[in-house]
This record gives structure tokens, C-alpha cells and sequence, in this order.
């Protein structure tokens, strides 16, 4: 049966997924067994378990989910590096449910079916390894943690909203997904909706194309418990703001509990409607800081209990002293450690350690850009007064080199549009045009493309930070 499940789900992950992403960490799973609705698959080396249980965990569970008749509750991924699982042995144009072999439907219905399921706009699943048991605690975040618990074991009661604010990477989604597993841990039935921003403003602008709002509304409106992360990058999108407003006031109205996530507190997102603003701080406002030396310690110590490769001490301060930025980054750097000490025949010690991480600890070195000095870098590489980046001068020879700077300012640092067009003096749809504009042309205008390359490297970044959508 456990063969038969993962067969299904492998067949909708490799139509759903990036060729690429499929076959470099899915095709490379083992189902091993299902025991107690949960199914255990296998990896062959630690990186591998680190990767897919951070990126692609989610994704695997809707896959199984979708249409098996089993009840699956979770996916547990081990390490056995005697694990060989070739996805072409499998004929995936015939994969029957052997209990009664009945067709499932049509292929495209099924393909639409896995597709949103799938799609990172409407997958909703929460991420397993989200969850308190997981959650370090330490004196940044203890307060935050607190007041999660108490929502968890009263949700709509105590902290409504709640309303979570601190920097990338500081474990403001894994709070709020805790809270979600642990209403849903309580009360199965529970609707439990997590959505970005980002996606929820994709959902609205279709539901306008299809007229479809109705369908919209009850999906977020219905819910029990609403999880919207970083809620900041609603600002100054107004369609959006009033759906989200209605849908704020019906759910606080039913006791329903709301919690939100933002790198910043609600009054300081500027393009955020006041009222919207008001409704936010109706609730509990918590900060979430920077993790000290000994939670880090404590972080990267958790991460390696379950694996079979174990780092000195001396390994685990190295990274605690040097990686202080965020979790995230001392994730990816534990990983990092662990991979090379899995697939290298050397010990690994703190200077191998330091040649491993050296992109994460130039990261950790370079301060954090502001709007002047991306203005000034420009300024001084077009030969321009500073007084040229807020004028109303519209030559060729300044409103470029101030699109571009523009720009900048949006692909390198956290600054909202609202914020960069104050910088400049411009409104928020000159900011807008400038980033179009410019992502446009370096695309096609290679000595356009080299000078901005230029000037990202005056400026301590590198070129790649580029790769941008231009639909922002």
C-alpha cells in the first residue's frame, strides 16, 4: 500500500514540479512503509533529508493527500543510505487504487486537480516541522512564544489579532504555523487557512478575472483560524485592503482567530489604510528580536539531535559566534556543515568550516544598505549632484540614472514602494514605472546591464541580486 501511495503522489509531483526540482531531490525518495497513517520514506544522506524536509515537505504531503483513500496524518523522512528508489521502474500512466481499480476521473481533471493543489498561490498546507515542539526558545522571543501558546489554547479568545513583527528569517512564520498545528492537534475539524499576502492578492486578482468573489470570500471568511504572513507588502494596494478589511471584521466579529506576521509594527507600514492599522492593533502587537549567543547555540544543537552526523562543539560555536543575522541563515549553515561532513572522507574542522560557509559569513559581514547610500553610489557614477535623485529634472541624463536607483532600492533592500517614492520625492506610480523600466531594459541592453552591474558591486552586493520579478 505504502508503494502504491507514493507512486500516486509521484506521479502528480513530476507533472506539477520543475522537471529539474523532480528529478533532483523527489525521484531520489524510497517509500519505506506506512504505519499509523504515517508514512515514512528515505534518503540517502543527511543533506538530502535537511533539503526536502525545508523546501519541499509540504508539497509531497498535499501530493499524497489529494485523492488517497488512506488517511495519511504525516510524512516522517529517514536516512538510510542503502535506499535506491528509480521512479521509471513505476509505469505512472497506469497507477490504479488496487482496493477497487475504479477510474479516478479524466487525466486533465486530475492534472488541474494536483495543480492547485500544488501551486504555491493556493497551497495551504502548514509546514510539519513548524510546530512548538520544534520552536527554540530564548529571551527574543519568549514573550511572542507566550502569547502564541495562549492563542493556541484559546483561539479567538486571548490575542485576537495577534499580530507577530521582526526582521527575516526570525521564525515569525514558524510561531504562527505552531499555532495552527496546535488548534488542529485539538480539534481536527478546525479550519485552519495559511496564505501569504503575496498570495492572497494573486487569489483576489483572479477571483476579479473569473467572477469568482463570492467563492474568494467564503474560502477566507469560513475559516476558523487565519494565518496571513507578512502582511506588509499589501501596502498600498487598495482593492485588496478593503476585501481584506470585510474579511478582517467577519472573522473578529465570530471569534474566529486572526494572526498576522510583518518585518515591521502595523503603524509603521507606510500605504496601509488607518483603519486597517486599527484593526491590527486592536489585538496583541509582539516583536520577535535577534536570537543571543546561547539561543543560537540551542537552535543549532536541535537541529542536529536527529542527525546521524554529529558536529564538534567547537564546530557548533564557530557557527553561533559568526551567524548571528537571522535562524534562517544558521540553518543553511548547519546544513552546509553536516552535508560536507557526510559526502567529504575529512574531518571537518573550524578552518575547513570557514572556507564551507564563506558566502554565509560575507553575508553576515556586509551592513545593510540604506536609500541614501544607493543614491549617492549613483550619483557619483553618473556624475550627478545628490539634489538630482529628488528633482523634477526630466533629461535622459538624470531621470535614468534615477530609475536605476529606483530600482536599487526596491531589489536591495526591504523598503516598501511607499518608502522609496519618499526617498525620491516621486509618487508611488513614478516608482513603479522606474522599476519596470530598468528590469526591462538591463534584460535586453547589455552595456545598461554591465553599468548597473558595476555600480551593485560599489555597493557591496552581488550582480545575481538582480533576478527579480518584474510584475512587482
Amino acid at each position: 500500500m505504502h508503494l502504491q501511495i507514493w507512486n500516486q503522489a509521484l506521479t502528480r509531483l513530476r507533472s506539477s514540479l520543475d522537471g529539474d526540482v523532480f528529478s533532483r531531490w523527489i525521484a531520489v525518495i524510497s517509500p519505506v512503509s506506512l504505519n499509523d497513517s504515517v508514512l515514512t520514506v528515505a534518503v540517502d544522506n543527511e543533506m538530502l533529508k535537511m533539503w526536502v524536509e525545508n523546501n519541499y515537505l509540504p508539497y509531497i504531503i498535499d501530493a499524497i493527500r489529494i485523492d488517497s483513500k488512506e488517511k495519511i496524518s504525516g510524512v516522517r523522512i529517514e536516512v538510510d543510505s542503502d535506499c535506491v528508489f528509480n521512479y521509471n521502474d513505476y509505469d505512472s500512466e497506469n497507477v490504479t487504487d488496487s482496493s477497487d481499480g475504479e477510474d479516478r476521473g479524466a487525466a486533465a481533471t486530475t492534472h488541474n486537480r494536483i495543480k492547485s493543489a500544488l501551486s504555491p498561490r493556493l497551497g495551504m498546507a502548514l509546514n510539519a516541522n513548524y510546530t512548538f515542539t520544534d520552536f527554540i526558545i530564548g529571551p527574543s522571543n519568549s514573550f511572542a512564544h507566550a502569547a502564541s501558546m495562549a492563542v493556541a489554547s484559546n483561539p479567538g479568545g486571548t490575542y485576537n489579532p495577534l499580530f507577530i513583527y521582526g526582521d527575516t528569517g526570525l521564525g515569525k512564520t514558524h510561531m504562527m504555523q505552531a499555532v495552527g498545528h496546535s488548534v488542529q492537534s485539538q480539534n481536527p475539524n478546525a479550519r485552519v487557512c495559511y496564505t501569504t499576502s503575496e498570495a492572497l492578492l494573486n487569489d483576489f486578482i483572479e477571483s476579479i478575472g473569473t467572477n469568482t468573489g463570492n467563492e474568494f470570500r467564503k474560502r477566507y471568511r469560513s475559516s476558523d483560524v487565519l494565518l496571513i504572513d507578512d502582511i506588509q507588502f499589501l501596502a498600498d494596494k487598495t482593492g485588496i485592503q478593503e476585501e481584506f478589511f470585510h474579511t478582517f471584521n467577519t472573522l473578529q466579529n465570530a471569534h474566529k482567530q486572526i494572526i498576522i506576521t510583518s518585518d515591521r509594527p502595523p503603524n509603521k507600514i507606510q500605504g496601509l489604510e488607518a483603519r486597517l492599522v486599527s484593526r491590527f492593533q486592536q489585538g496583541l502587537t509582539t516583536h520577535i528580536e535577534k536570537p543571543d549567543f546561547e539561543t543560537r547555540m540551542a537552535i543549532l544543537r536541535h537541529k542536529q539531535r536527529n542527525s546521524s552526523i554529529k558536529l564538534d562543539d567547537s564546530l557548533l560555536t564557530f557557527i553561533a559566534q559568526n551567524v548571528c543575522s537571522n535562524v534562517r541563515q544558521l540553518e543553511g549553515a548547519i546544513i552546509s556543515a553536516v552535508s560536507y561532513a557526510s559526502l567529504s572522507n575529512e574531518p571537518l574542522t573550524v578552518e575547513l568550516l570557514r572556507e564551507v560557509l564563506k558566502d554565509i559569513l560575507e553575508l553576515e559581514k556586509r551592513p545593510e544598505l540604506s536609500f541614501h547610500d544607493i543614491q549617492r553610489v549613483v550619483a557619483d557614477d553618473w556624475s550627478l549632484r545628490m539634489a538630482d535623485m529628488t528633482s523634477r529634472e526630466r533629461t535622459q541624463s538624470v531621470a535614468l540614472p534615477r530609475q536605476i536607483a529606483m530600482f536599487l532600492c526596491r531589489v536591495l533592500t526591504h523598503g516598501s514602494l511607499s518608502e522609496i517614492a519618499t526617498a525620491f520625492d516621486k509618487t508611488h506610480a513614478t516608482v513603479v514605472h522606474a522599476c519596470k523600466t530598468i528590469y526591462g531594459r538591463i534584460d535586453t541592453d547589455e552595456e545598461l546591464r554591465n553599468r548597473v552591474d558595476t555600480i551593485v558591486k560599489k555597493l557591496g552586493r552581488s550582480p545575481s541580486e538582480l533576478a527579480v520579478s518584474s510584475s512587482d
